[in-house]
């Protein structure tokens, strides 16, 4: 794979195994992150990456998505596929304990911002023609003890019905848009060599596919 390669997401086991995977395959890749705005995120340091060349950005701010897509068009010399990872963290808190706080940064970074985006995106895909847009997230159950997680899921859930409406509205455009969900926690490794084996081999036949990964999705 020697395509300009853009990934966003937050920091999470999913972001990271892509990173991982796009780091096996490209010698550089540009990488923007969600910053950690939750006191109770504890983001894990990371080893120095050559390859990858990370570049700031606000996700609530539509200036900072346009300068964003700009600095990676000019340190990849053009972006061919834009990685989009959605795996919000959890924030637990009673519904009356709930800190305006966190429901301004989950709105504003990991709903908001995906839509700025996308918006850049797209755009500079549709004056060229061609580009491929991917968009990832986890599609597992919570488990039990996950209840009183008001948050993530809601941002999660906003992400989902957004890529479904793009998926829906691909026919229409001149790049590809492609999603990949998945129902397999703990096999995010997998996952992420689908995803990237399965951008190796996009054609155009493929616009406006979901592709769901887990025990009982037979890849579709």
């Amino acid at each position: 794979m020697k395509r300009g390669i853009f990934f966003a997401g937050n920091e999470s086991a999913l972001g990271r195994a892509i990173e991982a995977e796009i780091n096996n395959r490209v010698e550089l890749f540009t990488a923007a992150y969600i910053p950690n705005r939750f006191s109770e995120v504890v983001k894990d340091s990371e080893p120095e990456n050559e390859r990858r060349a990370v570049l700031e950005w606000n996700p609530s701010s539509p200036i900072s998505a346009r300068a964003l897509v700009l600095a990676a068009e000019n340190r990849l010399e053009h972006i061919d596929a834009a990685i989009l990872v959605c795996s919000p963290p959890s924030i637990r808190a009673n519904p009356s304990a709930l800190p305006f706080s966190s429901v301004d940064i989950m709105t504003n970074d990991h709903i908001k911002g995906w839509f700025f985006l996308v918006k850049e995106l797209t755009t500079i895909f549709k004056n060229r023609g061609h580009g491929t847009l991917v968009l990832v997230y986890p599609d597992a159950s919570p488990g039990k003890d996950e209840s009183a997680n008001f948050l993530g899921p809601s941002a999660l859930a906003s992400f989902r019905a957004f890529t479904q409406g793009l998926l829906a509205a691909a026919n229409n455009e001149p790049y590809i848009t492609v999603g990949f969900s998945n129902s397999d926690n703990g096999n995010e490794a997998a996952f992420a060599s689908f995803i990237l084996k399965t951008i190796d081999e996009i054609s155009k036949r493929s616009n406006g596919k979901l592709h769901k990964f887990g025990k009982f999705s037979f890849f579709k």
